[in-house]
């Protein structure tokens, strides 16, 4: 399997990582040269400097055998652009897609594109633990 991930950060070098461990062949594109640092010092996959919205970088990394992309810049503007580039203009299966806006996420969700918000998650996540908490009742004294 082939991942094409845009964006090294702590998230996408986080998941190039993972996915090559379990075997897959993984190129990473962002716009330093310095995050490929972020990877492992004898990175087995492809490291490009460029952008991930312009088609020949995207050309040049292998997008037209990929079977899945992630894009996970720090831009919803910019992984909205890419995932939509990714599956409408090369075809693309499996495309996903980080917004940190939720209610971008679920417009883009709605129209079919994969979405993480980590966002949605942290409102779901903190609104149970705050809702299971134990607040002892208040004596009067």
């Amino acid at each position: 399997m082939k991942a094409l991930i845009i964006g090294c950060g702590r998230v996408g070098s986080t998941i190039a990582l993972q996915l090559q461990k379990e075997g897959w062949e993984v190129t990473v594109i962002d716009e330093n040269e310095d995050a490929l640092s972020r990877l492992s010092e004898n990175w087995p996959g492809r490291f490009l400097v460029g952008h991930g919205m312009d088609t020949d970088v995207l050309r040049d990394a292998g997008i037209e055998d990929a079977d899945a992309l992630v894009a996970a810049t720090d831009g919803d503007n910019t992984n909205i652009v890419i995932g939509q580039v990714a599956q409408k203009r090369f075809g693309i299966q499996c495309v996903v897609a980080r917004l940190l806006d939720p209610a971008r996420a679920e417009f883009y969700a709605k129209r079919g594109m994969r979405i993480v918000c980590p966002t949605k998650i942290a409102i779901d996540e903190l609104n149970t633990a705050v809702r299971e908490c134990v607040i002892p009742p208040v004596v009067a004294g």
